[in-house]
């Protein structure tokens, strides 16, 4: 490391911060301004897409930058993925239609895959393992960060100057971070003769599509058995096969298999793929549940879940100094995925009549355990390799992860539509008719499950008659948190697979 990038580190370290902030809020900013999207630009049929195809070319291009950063260097890599991000945020501002919204959203992803894996791989290029915890906790924070200021900026911007301004917020943070970039990052340039993994690439965009649409279309959108999905499913599972296959015999695979020789690789990718699942599946449905059982509007929702990001983003920073100062670091994911499992029970738990106080409580163990967990991985993962192959490990890491996340949503978000509309179908027709006369005019709107509660919002629940509105909320507190308890046991295996983690000294130096 060069005395120049040296005293340029926290000039760097905040151009990647921005990076991975405006990426993470690019997952989350738009599902508070989705409905006035579709009332300005028409295409409720296309709503989806607006965060579907973010998500998924942002996962197809985790594998492809990690990979080409270790080939030719990660410095023009992350300057054109601010490029593409910023390029994104300008076309979609100005879309007049959806479907350009859609291509412009597509784009953005593209740009945030790299933002998101070069700005962990660029640590690795400028700080020594062992003081990188601490850089690699400020990480973990942005993220928490984020799924707060998410849904509040996308609130405020819709509410106020307009939706587009979701995507002009983007422009200066993008300059900023692009202008530290240029100036401040000096990375060494590596060799530039190493041939692209074609066929590699194809299968993974390929599959990863097919299981990203499956999943997030799959008892949804079309029942799990519908000949789509199955067929989808069967387009996944020969295009992981075809995967495997072919990156065994490449030169300079995607992802080398080598890499799940690895034990500390293969250990924490394996859990930091349930914690994906467990992550997003409780962190997209919170604001939605606490909106419908507590009759809070949308922006108070989205501030109830503060309480699982502090408890996230204080421990993940108090942790990460820790790690700097000590150098050991196995046992702290380990408890954090046990402490998950405990504050996910207890949100299994919750009843419609919690106070929001015991309510905070919850998220708040929750958001402890991610803390202590998220970002301690990925430090792991990149302390078994040399610089040379971070990129690579990184992106892999954050590419299994990702698709936890994606599944996790997605299953999360299945199970509680069916659930939901069992629940509503048996509860609300006795509410009905208990009210007589009064709600005869209400049970052709609100009888008909999924279909009553597709129209139904906080705003008009808090209007309904006291009988009609309870078997409304305690279906929804009902159909969602049991969801929850499932995914217990999968953390508590994935604590018992995190023994198996051997807990190598942090490196000193870079190589």
């Amino acid at each position: 490391m060069t005395d120049s990038t040296r005293h340029n580190v926290p000039l760097v370290f905040t151009s990647l911060v921005l990076g991975m902030l405006i990426v993470a809020l690019g997952q989350m900013i738009f599902a508070t301004a989705l409905p006035t999207v579709v009332a300005d630009l028409g295409g409720v049929d296309k709503m989806s897409w607006v965060i579907t195809v973010y998500l998924l070319t942002m996962t197809i291009g985790l594998p492809v930058y990690g990979k080409l950063g270790d080939q030719i260097g990660r410095k023009p890599l992350f300057v054109g993925a601010i490029l593409l991000f910023l390029a994104g945020s300008v076309v979609g501002a100005l879309a007049p239609t959806i479907d350009l919204l859609i291509v412009a959203r597509a784009v953005q992803g593209l740009g945030g895959g790299g933002l998101m894996v070069l700005s962990q791989a660029i640590v690795a290029d400028v700080v020594p393992a062992r003081q990188r915890g601490r850089y690699m906790g400020i990480m973990g924070a942005v993220f928490g960060l984020s799924s707060v200021l998410g849904p509040l900026l996308g609130g405020f911007f819709t509410d106020g100057p307009g939706w587009r301004w979701a995507l002009w917020f983007n422009v200066p943070v993008c300059l900023v971070a692009l202008g530290v970039a240029v100036v401040s990052l000096h990375l060494p340039r590596r060799g530039t003769a190493a041939r692209a993994d074609w066929p590699g690439i194809v299968l993974m965009a390929v599959g990863t599509t097919a299981l990203i649409l499956a999943t997030t279309w799959g008892g949804q959108r079309y029942a799990w058995t519908d000949p789509r999905i199955l067929g989808l499913g069967a387009l996944f599972l020969a295009c992981a096969v075809g995967f495997v296959a072919v990156e065994r015999r490449a030169a300079d695979p995607l992802i080398p298999m080598s890499l799940f020789a690895e034990r500390n690789f293969t250990v924490t990718t394996g859990a930091g793929l349930i914690v994906g699942v467990a992550m997003f599946g409780c962190v997209v449905y919170m604001p939605t549940y606490i909106q419908m059982v507590h009759g809070l509007d949308p922006t108070t929702a989205g501030l109830m879940v503060t309480p699982m990001m502090a408890g996230m983003m204080g421990t993940s920073i108090v942790i990460g100094f820790v790690v700097s100062r000590t150098g050991r670091y196995k046992w702290y994911p380990i408890v954090g995925t046990l402490v998950m499992a405990v504050g996910l029970w207890f949100i299994g738990s919750l009843e419609e009549t919690d106070s929001l106080v015991h309510l905070g409580a919850v998220l708040f163990v929750f958001g402890f355990g991610l803390g202590l967990t998220m970002q301690i991985l990925v430090l792991i993962v990149q302390n078994s390799f040399p610089v040379a192959m971070v990129g690579t490990a990184t992106a892999s890491n954050n590419f299994f992860r990702q698709i936890g996340a994606t599944m996790g949503s997605a299953v999360v978000g299945s199970l509680f539509v069916s659930r939901l509309a069992g629940l509503m179908d048996d509860r609300v027709p006795p509410a009905v008719e208990s009210l007589g006369p009064e709600g005869a005019h209400l049970a052709d709107r609100f009888v008909a499950g999924a279909g009553g509660a597709n129209t139904l919002g906080p705003d008009v629940l808090a209007g309904l008659p006291g009988a009609l509105h309870d078997a409304i909320t305690s279906s929804y507190n009902d159909a969602l948190v049991p969801i929850y308890h499932l995914m217990v046991p999968f953390l508590v295996a994935a604590a018992l697979v995190l023994f198996l983690v051997r807990e190598d000294a942090l490196k000193e130096t870079i190589e």
